[in-house]
């Protein structure tokens, strides 16, 4: 079947499924559903409760630092 061949009702929802599609590619989530191990779970607990915060540029230092 050819474009041309389509409906205007067709072919918007040609386009509709085929938009769905890409968004759902694009959010998809590959992690969900998942369980987090009970150490990775206690590990951001304590951070969360944390009250020590650094910034963007402190990580993007430390990473740096670590490639070298």
């Amino acid at each position: 079947m050819k474009v041309t061949d389509l409906t205007i009702d067709e072919l918007k929802k040609f386009i509709r499924e085929a938009v769905d599609e890409k968004f759902k590619e694009i959010l998809f989530d590959p992690d969900n559903g998942l369980e987090l191990r009970d150490e990775v779970e206690q590990r951001l607990k304590v951070s969360l409760a944390s009250k020590e915060r650094i910034s963007l540029e402190e990580v993007k230092e430390r990473e740096i630092g670590g490639q070298a």
